[in-house]
C-alpha cells in the first residue's frame, strides 16, 4: 500500500518502521522531512533493534504526501485534527483510510467532510505501546507492546476491514469495537493526564515557581488516584446513559489497572515500566519550575479530550462534577485559544449527536 504517516514523533517513527517493514511504500509527512532517514529503526528497552523498515521519502509538500495515499495514518495531537482534515480534504478519494491514533480527541468530528466524499476514518482505543524517540529521524524506542488493540470505524460497515488492517500491519491480535463511542469515552490521558496535572499544580498562580519537577508517574499519590476514580465513575454513568450504543470496551480504569483502591493504582502507575524517568511537564526559569503550558499535557488532553468528556455528559444530562472541576481548574490558570466543540460540526444536541456517531 502507499501509506503516509503524518508526525514524524514516537508514534509516527514507530508506525513508520511497522509499516516499512512489511514493504509498504511509506511517506512521512512533517516540518523537517530533511531530518528524517531513509533507514529507520525501534529498539528495545535494552537497546537491542527489533524492527526497521526503509521509507519510501519524508516531506513537508501535501501533494507528495497525500495524493495517491491509500492509508493516512495520522500520530498527531488532537488539537491539529481540523487543520489536517482541511489540508488533506483536498486529496481525498473514495475509500481511503485515514486512521487515528489514538482515536480520541475528536479527530472523528474533524474529518467529517472527508467521510462524506466517501473516506473511511478509523481509530485505535490506545496506542500500540509506549514509545519514545532515542534519535529523532531515526531510531524510537518502544516497551509493553499490548497484547491486543481495539478498532472502530466510521462508517461503522468497514470496521472489520479497518480491524484486519491494523492487525496485518502491526501483528497484534486486534478487535472490532462495536460502536466509534468506545474509543471517544476512553478514559484514558483526558481523566489520567488532566488530574493528574490538577493534583500536582492546585496551589498554582501566575508567577509561582516550584523548586523541583516532580517525576510524573513515579511521584504519582493517593489523592490523585482517589480523583481519578471518581471521574471514572462519571464516565461509567455517562455511558450508562447512551443506550443506543454498546460501550461495553469503554472499562473502567479499576478495570483497566486491575487496581480496586487508590493505594493500589497508586503503586500500579508507579510501577509501569514505560513510565519509569518520564519528569512532569514544566519548563526551568530563573526562578525554578513552572507548569509549561505548550505542553501536549495541557494544550491537548484538556481542550481536546476532557471537554469532549463534559460536552458529552451535557448532551445526556449527567451532572459531572470532579470532571468539571477539573476543567475548570485548568481555563482558570490556562488562557484557552482553542478547545474542541460539537456544535462546530453542526451538534447541539443529543439526537444530533446520536444520529453522528450511528453512521
Amino acid at each position: 500500500m502507499n501509506i503516509t504517516i503524518v508526525g514524524c514523533g514516537n508514534i509516527g517513527t514507530q508506525l513508520a518502521v511497522h509499516c516499512a517493514e512489511k514493504n509498504n511504500r511509506v511517506t512521512m509527512y512533517g516540518s523537517k522531512p530533511e531530518k528524517i532517514q531513509k533507514q529507520l529503526f525501534i529498539q528495545n528497552e535494552n537497546g537491542e533493534i527489533i524492527h526497521s523498515g526503509s521509507i519510501y521519502q519524508a516531506t513537508n509538500d501535501p501533494e507528495k504526501a497525500f495524493s495517491d495515499a491509500e492509508l493516512i495514518i495520522i500520530t498527531m495531537p488532537a488539537y491539529c485534527m481540523q487543520m489536517l482534515s482541511e489540508l488533506i480534504y483536498q486529496f481525498v478519494r473514495d475509500g481511503v483510510k485515514i486512521c487515528l491514533i489514538p482515536g480520541t480527541g475528536g479527530g472523528e468530528c474533524a474529518f467529517a467532510k472527508s467521510i462524506e466524499k466517501g473516506a473511511i476514518v478509523f481509530g485505535l482505543q490506545r496506542v500500540p505501546s509506549v514509545a519514545r524517540l532515542l534519535r529523532y529521524g531515526e531510531t524510537v524506542i518502544a516497551t509493553g507492546y499490548r497484547n491486543e488493540l481495539f478498532v472502530a470505524s466510521l462508517p461503522k460497515k468497514y470496521g472489520e476491514e479497518c480491524r484486519s488492517l491494523i492487525e496485518d500491519l502491526l501483528e497484534i491480535k486486534s478487535s472490532l469495537l462495536p460502536d466509534y463511542l468506545n474509543l471517544t469515552l476512553t478514559p484514558s490521558n483526558p481523566i489520567l493526564h488532566t488530574v493528574r496535572l490538577r493534583c500536582l499544580f492546585e496551589d498554582y498562580i501566575e508567577g509561582k515557581a516550584y523548586d523541583r519537577n516532580p517525576l510524573f508517574y513515579e511521584e504519582w499519590n493517593d489523592k490523585t488516584s482517589e480523583l481519578i476514580f471518581k471521574c471514572d465513575d462519571e464516565v461509567q454513568q455517562i455511558c450508562s446513559k447512551l443506550t443506543d450504543f454498546d460501550l461495553s470496551y469503554v472499562k473502567p480504569l479499576k478495570q483497566h489497572y486491575e487496581s480496586n483502591t487508590p493505594a493500589e493504582l497508586t503503586a500500579k502507575i508507579r510501577s509501569i515500566k514505560g513510565f519509569k524517568g518520564l519528569s512532569s511537564p514544566m519548563k526551568q526559569t530563573e526562578n525554578g519550575y513552572v507548569p509549561d503550558f505548550d505542553s501536549r499535557y495541557f494544550t491537548a488532553d484538556f481542550p481536546f479530550g476532557l471537554s469532549i468528556l463534559c460536552q458529552i455528559a451535557d448532551f445526556v444530562g449527567i451532572d459531572v462534577p470532579n470532571m468539571k472541576a477539573t476543567y475548570d481548574w485548568y481555563k482558570n490558570i490556562c488562557l484557552v485559544n482553542d478547545e474542541f466543540r460539537y456544535s462546530d460540526y453542526g451538534i447541539n444536541s443529543s439526537i444530533e449527536f446520536i444520529n453522528y456517531y450511528k453512521k
